[in-house]
């Protein structure tokens, strides 16, 4: 055996691809650095091929806008743009793997929401935004009672994951109202759910043009729920935010004294969107069911 040189690293190139295999992408990219027999076992396509789902052609084929993906040299190469997300379905969603785990994350279009009163033009105002990845958002004018429910199948989520629901929403400088009261929040997965109570606008975040009148803006994400190590190093590789985009929010009358303690409070995110956890839910092997998030408000 050399000098420096593991007994690791004396093991055939497909064993240890094989190892790194049963680990993550997050995992692959940091063994990478270890050594010239670790990258090239850590870039190999057996590696990456396993990190790919098993039906990413299938999702692909619904692409908006048809992905080349011949013109890919490595498994590893393909993963990574399938960390961009992609619009399918017309439009309808998009799709994306998370950096870290590989976990199949989606969003949902502001048309594939049921909202209460969305076709309503004294309600709501359907129009396009140029920040956005969807061809049209919701934008909210007046309502009473809001309330927004966003489903989707188990089946087409990574098995064996936790997940997050997620809104993400952007307001107005000139927003009011969405401090008091606070937002109730559910998730449910077939007879089993969870509720938590939520705050668009916290009072720390408050500026003191939220007590003007104005609209703001709404969207569901569906994402891998693994939380980060804040010291961890990160590699060239890991976590991105995704990108913004989509629906709108809601303005509430409100005396933000008798808010109730809350569960849940928004991350900013780039282009002054915010993102909201509405709640977590694991998925498990075999369920062939429906999550359903709801996001409600009442007596606005």
């Amino acid at each position: 055996m050399e000098k420096g040189e593991s007994r690791t690293e004396k093991l055939p190139e497909h064993c240890i691809a094989h190892a790194i295999s049963l680990t993550s992408p997050r995992v692959a990219c940091r063994l990478s650095a270890v050594s010239t027999t670790f990258r090239a076992a850590a870039t190999s396509d057996t590696v990456w091929d396993r990190f790919l789902p098993s039906d990413w052609q299938s999702l692909v084929s619904r692409a908006v806008h048809p992905v080349d993906f011949s013109s890919f040299s490595s498994k590893r190469d393909i993963f990574f743009r399938l960390c961009d997300p992609i619009l399918i379905d017309d439009g309808k969603m998009s799709f994306s793997l998370d950096r870290s785990s590989g976990a199949k994350c989606y969003i949902l279009s502001a048309r594939e929401l049921s909202i209460t009163w969305g076709n309503s033009p004294r309600c709501w105002r359907w129009r396009c935004l140029p920040e956005s990845r969807f061809a049209e958002v919701a934008e909210l004018l007046d309502v009473c009672w809001l309330e927004v429910r966003g489903k989707i199948e188990s089946r087409i989520l990574s098995q064996k994951t936790a997940y997050a629901a997620y809104l993400v929403y952007r307001t107005s400088d000139k927003v009011y109202g969405l401090t008091f009261p606070s937002q109730e929040a559910s998730v449910k997965v077939g007879v089993h759910s969870s509720t938590k109570l939520v705050c668009l606008l916290p009072i720390d975040i408050r500026s003191e043009s939220d007590a003007q009148r104005a609209s703001p803006w709404y969207k569901y994400q569906i994402s891998y729920a693994e939380k980060e190590d804040e010291d961890s190093e990160e590699s060239e590789e890991e976590a991105e935010e995704v990108d913004g985009d989509s629906k709108k929010a809601e303005k509430v009358d409100g005396d933000s004294k008798k808010a109730k303690k809350v569960d849940g409070a928004p991350q900013a995110k780039i282009d002054d969107w915010k993102e909201l956890e509405l709640g977590e839910f694991y998925t498990d092997e075999g369920d062939n069911g429906e999550i359903e998030v709801i996001d409600f408000l009442d007596n606005l």
